[in-house]
């Protein structure tokens, strides 16, 4: 019988929960799309969900990581900040660590 050991992990602040699996995506397509309703769209996600997520995040950090542009002639938008790439790659780094840690538990256990 072949073992696999299996995690999910998520970062938090002393305010609650800052960044997990799904609210890394969201940041990572609204750093692509440049739209936090399109990123919401692209995930199957309502855009209630997207801005509370955004707002969430943006709430517990002293930088916030989108900031946003309301409606005019050429349109609103959401852009990543330097704040919001730092936290993508920080998360993605500990998601790569554990994953690495996590094989090397698989390999070595012994049932």
């Amino acid at each position: 019988m072949k073992l696999k050991v299996n995690a999910r992990f998520w970062v938090e602040t002393d305010k609650g929960p800052f960044l997990g699996f799904g609210r890394v995506e969201l940041l990572e397509k609204i750093g692509k799309l440049g739209s936090i309703s399109k990123a919401a769209s692209s995930m199957n996600m309502s855009n209630r969900q997207a801005w509370h997520l955004v707002d969430s995040m943006n709430a517990k950090t002293h930088d916030p990581l989108v900031i946003t542009q309301t409606g005019g002639k050429g349109g609103g938008g959401a852009q990543l900040t330097p704040a919001g790439e730092k936290a993508i790659n920080m998360f993605r780094k500990l998601e790569k660590e554990m994953s690495e840690y996590i094989d090397q538990a698989t390999n070595n256990l012994d049932y």
